[in-house]
C-alpha cells in the first residue's frame, strides 16, 4: 500500500467546489437549480479582453513566458497600482502567477513550518486555513465579527501575536462577509505592527475595486513602514471577470522576490503567453464593463439584503464589498451546513454553509450575488417557503 507523508491527510479544500459539482449534478438530472454559492462573477469577459488573447496567438506567442511574467504585463499591473493607489511599485517586484492561490500557495510555503503560527482571518478563504496546515504551523485565527461589520480589529489582531508569530494574513473587501475594514482600522494595524518586525503580512486585496455606498479599499501599500515585509495578493480574476483565464499577480518586497521565482521555476514555470496579452488588455483598455457589472453587483445587493432580512429567522447586515452576504441564519435553529445542504437538495438554492469559512463561521451561510436579479428573487421566494414549512413541519 502506498504512503504519502503526513501533510497530504492535513490538506483542505474548498467546499464551493463540491457544491457546485452537486448543483451541477442536480441540474443534469433536470432539476431546477438556482446557483448563489460559487464565487464568480456571471459576466463575460469583454470583448477587448478575448479579442487580445485571440491576436496574441495568431501572432505567435505560443512558447514559454519567463517565470515572472512578461515584462509588459508587470509593467501593466505597476501602472495600474499607481492609478488606483498612488503608490510606484517597480516591475521587478511584481510576479505573474496562474491565479491567486498560487500567491497564497508560495506565502504560506515560505512561513510556515512546525512551531510556527500564521493568523488568518475567520470566516475567512478556507485556502488560508488548508496551506496552513499542510506546512504544519499552527493556525490561528482573526476574529471576524458581525459586530465589527465583518472588519477585523486591529487591538485584536495585534493581541493574536506571539513570537512564534511568522506571517499575517489579511483581506478586505473580504470573502465570504463583503465586510470592508476602514483605514483607520488599518493604520492601527500597521502602528502596531511596529512592536512586532518578525511578523510579515500577506494583504489579499483580489477584491480591491468591488466596493459600494462610498466605502473606499486601503491598500497596504500604502503604508511604506512594512514594504519590507509585505505581499501584496491580487489578480483579474473578479474585477474583469476573468476566473477560468486563471490569472493572478502579487508584489513582493525584495527579500521574497528571488524565492518565490524560484518557485515558480519549480512548479508551475510561467504563465501562458495570450492569457498575460489579454491580462495588459484588461488593464490598459476601456472599464466600461467593469463598471457596468459593479453597478449591476451594487443593485442586487440592495436586493439580497432587503429579500434576506424579509425572511423569518435571518439577519443580513449591508456588504460593503466583494459580491457576497453574509447573513445570520442561528435564530433559525438549524447548523449552518444542513441548512445549506437542506436547500440544494429540497429546494434548488446553492449557497455556501458558514462552517466552509472557519468555526466562526456557524450561524450563518454565505450568499454570492453573481446571479441576475431574477434568479435572486427567484431564490429568496424558495428560500422563504422553504422556512415556512420546516417551521410548520
Amino acid at each position: 500500500m502506498l504512503q504519502t507523508i503526513p501533510a497530504f491527510d492535513r490538506i483542505g479544500e474548498e467546499n464551493a467546489f463540491a457544491v457546485l459539482a452537486r448543483a451541477t449534478a442536480l441540474a443534469a438530472e433536470g432539476r431546477d437549480i438556482v446557483n448563489l454559492g460559487i464565487g464568480q462573477p456571471d459576466f463575460s469577459t469583454p470583448d477587448h479582453i478575448v479579442e487580445a488573447a485571440v491576436k496574441a496567438l495568431r501572432d505567435g506567442h505560443h512558447g514559454y513566458t519567463p517565470a515572472t511574467g512578461l515584462l509588459a504585463t508587470r509593467e501593466a499591473v505597476a501602472r495600474r497600482t499607481l492609478a488606483l493607489t498612488g503608490v510606484e511599485v517597480s516591475p521587478e517586484n511584481i510576479m505573474i502567477l496562474p491565479g491567486g492561490k498560487p500567491t497564497m500557495f508560495a506565502a504560506i510555503l515560505m512561513f510556515g513550518e512546525p512551531g510556527a503560527e500564521i493568523l488568518y482571518p475567520d470566516p475567512g478563504f478556507p485556502i488560508y486555513r488548508s496551506m496552513i496546515e499542510f506546512t504544519g504551523a499552527k493556525p490561528v485565527p482573526v476574529p471576524i465579527r458581525e459586530a465589527n461589520g465583518f472588519a477585523f480589529s486591529a487591538e485584536e489582531t495585534l493581541s493574536l501575536i506571539t513570537p512564534q508569530t511568522r506571517l499575517l494574513i489579511l483581506n478586505s473587501p473580504a470573502n465570504p462577509t463583503g465586510g470592508v475594514t476602514p483605514r483607520a482600522e488599518i493604520e492601527k494595524l500597521v502602528s502596531g505592527l511596529e512592536r512586532h518586525p518578525h511578523v510579515a503580512v500577506m494583504s489579499d486585496e483580489i477584491y480591491d475595486v468591488m466596493t459600494y455606498d462610498g466605502e473606499e479599499h486601503c491598500s497596504l501599500l500604502k503604508f511604506p513602514e512594512i514594504r519590507d515585509r509585505l505581499i501584496v495578493l491580487n489578480g483579474w480574476s473578479k474585477t474583469w471577470a476573468m476566473t477560468g483565464w486563471r490569472m493572478g499577480w502579487s508584489i513582493w518586497p525584495d527579500g521574497l522576490y528571488d524565492k518565490v521565482r524560484k518557485l515558480a521555476v519549480n512548479c508551475w514555470s510561467c504563465v501562458n503567453a495570450p492569457s498575460q496579452f489579454a491580462g495588459i488588455a484588461a488593464i490598459d483598455g476601456p472599464q466600461d464593463d467593469v463598471e457596468k457589472m459593479m453597478h449591476a453587483f451594487d443593485r442586487r445587493r440592495r436586493i439580497v439584503v432587503e429579500g434576506l432580512n424579509s425572511l423569518p429567522g435571518v439577519s443580513c447586515v449591508t456588504p460593503k464589498g466583494a459580491f457576497y452576504a453574509f447573513p445570520n441564519i442561528s435564530a433559525i435553529g438549524w447548523p449552518a451546513k444542513t441548512l445549506a445542504n437542506a436547500l440544494l437538495e429540497e429546494a434548488g438554492v446553492a449557497l455556501i454553509g458558514g462552517p466552509d469559512f472557519g468555526v466562526l463561521g456557524e450561524g450563518y451561510v454565505r450568499v454570492s450575488y453573481a446571479n441576475s436579479e431574477e434568479n435572486i428573487l427567484r431564490a429568496i421566494e424558495r428560500i422563504g417557503d422553504f422556512l415556512s414549512n420546516s417551521q410548520r413541519s
